[in-house]
């Protein structure tokens, strides 16, 4: 899937690239400028007051009664006791100025990273065959009522689509048999990422392309692929001029997921009947429970190399994230056809782990994030809730996670505005675009770019 040589650098990216380099050093100044080597005291007092607030959070979360609103306190207590230090200082101005260069930085460099993979992206693709029987189904209720208001049906019908609207009424993996055995040639979905993967499970069976039109509430796997969310209906014209790329598969046990698998804590809540219709409420009492009491989930994961115990959160993703935050905005994938799993493994016990966890990021010990071709989640007991990209099931335990590299063929359309951002902020690479040189990997880009 990649080409024999380097694409060159392009203009926006390199340009990009040298805004964000700029402003992460002016970002770094701007507090010694201000206040000389003491500057660097003043940055260590903010990371300090957000490893307090982190700490805060932990105990309003896993706790209740008193506890819980002294840890509320603590959270909001800290940053704004910091906030009138800097400003009594003299130092609030210069730190503003600082946060701001810092946040500019990011943009740029994520953005120049992305411009420099659609650069990628627009080469070594060649025209897919339009499909004589495409067959959609399309989920009315799904994104609000996208369907009805983009008016997906009409304009799905006009392109010479057979569209079956889901009722509710049928099994979804069922339906998109039956339009394989009535001879479709290319299965689509309108809706959101739980329907796409039921159908995408049966397209990749049958070696057939599969079309995902964005018609759900977060479409993650739509955005990964480069689509326009904010118009689903531009995803049909991958039917008349449209390209093929291949995608990976993840699995946990039977089920398959486009996006994400997760286990433990979020898992545990969102099975509660009461979820759907309180949230916040159902969350804020059941997290004690499952963060510190005796419900709480002590999973464990091992693959082939690494065995890691006492998780109370797990996520195993169809290839890696650049960043997790939780399982419902989980940030974005460079690729989609790299082969691994991305894995992500959270533990933490106390509020002296939960502060860690935001001073040191990455490198703490209560966050490991690997890649795997296999993961196998274990909970000592016969069954395991899991969200399976958005849908709530119960598993066999132990459950065995893997991926099928390349196993699902993506029909998209040959222009697309692509990722909005790159999905990690790796700054090596950000430097060479600024320098004008091409970054390692760049020849022909992901197949799921």
């Amino acid at each position: 899937m990649t080409g024999a040589a380097a694409a060159p650098v392009p203009r926006g990216a390199a340009g990009r690239a040298r805004v964000a380099v700029l402003a992460l050093l002016g970002s770094a100044l701007v507090p010694l400028a201000a206040a000389g080597p003491r500057g660097v005291l003043w940055v260590l007092l903010g990371v300090a007051a957000l490893a307090l607030a982190a700490a805060g959070v932990w105990w309003a979360l896993a706790h209740t009664g008193a506890v819980r609103v002294l840890g509320t306190v603590l959270a909001v207590a800290a940053p704004a006791a910091v906030l009138a230090l800097y400003a009594v200082s003299g130092m609030l101005l210069p730190a503003l100025v600082s946060v701001a260069l810092w946040s500019l930085a990011a943009v740029a460099a994520r953005t120049a990273l992305g411009a420099g993979h659609a650069a990628a992206r627009r080469s070594g693709r060649s025209a897919a065959v339009p499909p004589r029987a495409p067959w959609v189904l399309m989920n009315p209720r799904s994104g609000g009522g996208k369907v009805g208001r983009f008016h997906l049906v009409e304009k799905a019908e006009a392109a010479g689509c057979r569209v079956v609207l889901l009722d509710g009424s049928r099994d979804v993996g069922e339906l998109a048999r039956e339009a394989v055995a009535e001879g479709a040639d290319l299965l689509a979905v309108a809706g959101g990422d739980g329907t796409q993967a039921l159908v995408a499970e049966v397209a990749a069976r049958h070696g057939l392309p599969f079309l995902v039109i964005p018609a759900g509430t977060r479409n993650h796997f739509a955005l990964d692929l480069g689509l326009d969310r904010d118009d689903p209906a531009a995803a049909l014209e991958a039917l008349a001029h449209g390209t093929e790329i291949r995608v990976d598969l993840g699995y946990a046990a039977d089920r398959v997921f486009v996006n994400n698998a997760s286990f433990g804590a979020y898992a545990f809540v969102v099975t509660e009947p009461e979820y759907r219709d309180a949230k916040a409420a159902t969350t804020l009492r059941r997290l004690p429970d499952l963060l510190t009491g005796e419900d709480a989930p002590r999973l464990g994961m091992r693959t082939d190399g690494t065995r890691v115990d006492g998780l109370q959160a797990l996520l195993v993703s169809n290839n890696a994230y650049g960043r997790v935050v939780d399982a419902a905005h989980p940030g974005r994938r460079e690729r989609l056809d790299a082969g691994l799993l991305g894995v992500v493994c959270v533990r933490v016990t106390g509020a002296a782990q939960a502060a860690d966890l935001v001073a040191r990021g990455p490198r703490s010990p209560g966050l490991v994030r690997l890649t795997a071709e296999r993961a196998v989640v274990e909970s000592g007991t016969r069954t395991l809730p899991a969200g399976i990209d958005g849908e709530h099931v119960v598993l066999p335990s132990p459950v065995v996670c893997r991926i099928a590299p390349g196993a699902l063929r993506v029909r998209v359309p040959r222009r697309r505005p692509g990722p909005p951002r790159a999905a990690t902020t790796d700054w090596p690479r950000v430097v060479r675009l600024a320098l004008g040189r091409p970054p390692p990997g760049t020849g022909g880009g992901s197949a799921a770019a």
